[in-house]
């Protein structure tokens, strides 16, 4: 019997059966995508993973260079040797093995890439540094996701991972007095064998709206694995569902649609006299016959809609709220709440080198010396006394990012009365906001739209004093001019934009806009300026925040869809609420 999704005893004993899978197969399943804080609970999971494992286990470091990830030229051996000597990486140490990746859901997006070839080839080739070699590197890895809020792995990673567990809602308590369930128990109670897996997985994952293939495939893979921790050749139908429980359920993106009642056909007036029988057509010896087709169709239908129940039970309680306030992220692959990187010939932070002049860079004298190591017994002469010989092509220069400013920009609704009350929380949110943007160095503007027209009270800025003495005295009431507002705010988006800058917007307004761009009043006209205004930011690539203030959420849903951004209904939020949407948002 599957446990209760809000059952921490159920939901800690799937993590250990989760992991008992995984150290069956770790590379055949990838990972496992593992959401939970740094703590007691983690580290007994991690424990019991690590006693069933036989392979190596390695810990990826945070921030890892490509050298050490995926190995290259070993300098010292190859100065000895006088040939190209080859370093093993982490990922080849890890051959047949598992690596633990803490805080994967800020890797860069290099460092997402070769993890996720690896995955797929088993290999790692190395041609760099006069290199050109293969070294196996078949593991699997286990995510480690310490994100707050909104952060999380790339879906490129984590559509590699067999499987998710969340232990966020498990105590230490629950961990150590959860009752234990031999495995295989819910395959012993049904031994019904499955009449497709593969059918019935790829029907499953459409109804929850998994457009993955990955996701049944190793649903497939999960519950060979089960069948054969049972002792049986076959999986059976309880096989089937619980891997499609363990697989399926935390990818569920929408709930299966209800089945439609059928309609009751109209009673047709019995004939007087029977129909002559019509002749029928010569039986095919190899298509089987009508009633057959319709017992066989009927079977993998029935099986489709036993795991569909099982998932469905699985599901978080809260799915369809999270659903409905999900969004599109405003910056896909932004690492933290740093902004964007941007090249930069002398300054920012090292992330690899390239051939060039050391007169218009940094040189990287360790990469040079890695490019000039090959060629040393074919440069040095017998009575060269010269230990290294470095010609101009082996010059490398360190290639540096540093990021652009993040400057967020609060275009706050601050008409009628309604809006008076969210425009006290406005102003305590861009004060705690502005706080943390002087720690990092970033910038926050505010545009305040009321009555006709709307204006920049405070441009990009640092300073704590001007933003609390603008905030203070903020007026309130009047028409709602959504459309100026947001025309306003991408102005001054584009110009941070142009200046070398990250712009965010952040819209707060209840979505009722009644005052068009001429300053009339009109609900309709007002309406249809604010979602053109709104699709123009989409076409601009502007990222946007909608908050929601209304007493009644979904009125300003329309416009984060025309502008392709993110919307968060907060109808009861404090400064501090809207504070952290704000930064989950952004990061």
């Amino acid at each position: 019997m599957a446990p209760e999704p809000d059952d921490p005893a159920g939901v800690w004993n799937d993590a250990l059966h989760a992991a008992d899978l995984f150290a069956a197969d770790p590379h055949c399943l990838g990972g496992i995508v593992l959401r939970a804080g740094t703590g007691p609970v983690r580290d007994l999971w991690l424990g019991h993973l690590r006693d069933r494992l036989t392979g190596p286990v390695r810990r990826m470091p945070p921030g890892i260079a490509d050298d050490r990830l995926i190995g290259g030229l070993d300098l010292p051996a190859t100065l000895r040797a006088g040939r190209p000597v080859i370093q093993r990486g982490l990922l080849a140490e890890a051959d047949g093995g598992v690596v633990v990746v803490p805080m994967a859901e800020r890797l860069e997006r290099s460092t997402v890439a070769r993890l996720a070839g690896a995955l797929d080839t088993g290999l790692l080739a190395l041609e760099r540094d006069g290199l050109a070699a293969r070294l196996p590197a078949r593991f699997g890895l286990v995510l480690l996701d310490e994100g707050q809020e909104d952060e999380t792995v790339a879906e490129a990673l984590a559509d590699r991972m067999a499987l998710r567990l969340d232990l966020s809602g498990v105590s230490l308590r629950d961990a150590r007095t959860a009752p234990s369930f031999p495995p295989g128990e819910a395959a012993e109670e049904e031994s019904q064998s499955a009449p497709d897996a593969t059918a019935t997985l790829c029907a499953v994952a459409e109804a929850f709206g998994i457009a993955s293939l990955r996701a049944p495939l190793l649903a497939l893979r999960i519950t060979r694995l089960i069948a054969r921790e049972a002792g049986r050749d076959e999986p059976s139908e309880a096989d089937l569902i619980e891997a499609a429980r363990l697989v399926l359920a935390p990818r569920a993106t929408r709930l299966p649609a209800a089945p439609q009642p059928a309609e009751p056909q109209p009673a047709e007036p019995e004939p007087a006299d029977p129909p002559p029988p019509e002749p029928q057509p010569p039986q095919d010896v190899d298509r089987p016959p009508e009633d057959a087709r319709e017992r066989a169709d009927a079977t993998p239908r029935e099986a489709d809609e036993t795991v569909l129940d099982a998932v469905h039970a699985a599901l978080p309680k809260d799915l369809l709220a999270r659903l409905l306030a999900g969004g599109p992220p405003l910056r896909a692959g932004a690492a933290g709440r740093m902004g964007a990187a941007s090249a930069s010939p002398l300054t920012g932070r090292p992330v690899g080198s390239r051939p060039g002049d050391p007169r218009r860079g940094r040189l990287d004298l360790i990469a040079t010396l890695r490019a000039a190591a090959p060629w040393q017994r074919l440069r040095r002469g017998e009575t060269d006394p010269r230990r290294v010989l470095v010609t101009p092509e082996d010059f490398r220069i360190r290639r540096l990012k540093r990021r652009s400013e993040t400057t967020t920009i609060f275009c706050v609704d601050a008409s009628g009365s309604a809006a008076l009350e969210r425009l006290a929380e406005a102003k305590g949110a861009v004060e705690l906001l502005l706080a943390e943007a002087y720690v990092r160095r970033d910038r926050i503007a505010l545009v305040a739209f009321r009555g006709a027209r709307a204006e920049t009270v405070l441009p990009p800025t640092r300073s704590l004093v001007r933003a609390k003495r603008v905030l203070a005295g903020l007026p309130g009431g009047g028409g709602t001019p959504l459309a100026a507002g947001l025309d306003t705010a991408a102005t001054l988006a584009l110009g941070v934009r142009r200046a070398g800058g990250s712009p965010v917007i952040v819209l707060l307004t209840d979505g009722r806009a009644n005052v068009a761009r001429s300053g009339l009043g009109g609900r309709a006209l007002a309406g249809e300026e604010a979602l053109a205004a709104a699709r123009v930011l989409r076409v601009q690539a502007l990222p946007i925040l909608v908050i929601d203030t209304g007493a009644r959420p979904d009125g300003a849903r329309g416009l984060a869809e025309a502008a392709q951004g993110r919307y968060c209904p907060l109808p009861h939020a404090d400064a501090g609420s809207v504070s952290a949407a704000v930064r989950a948002a952004t990061a």
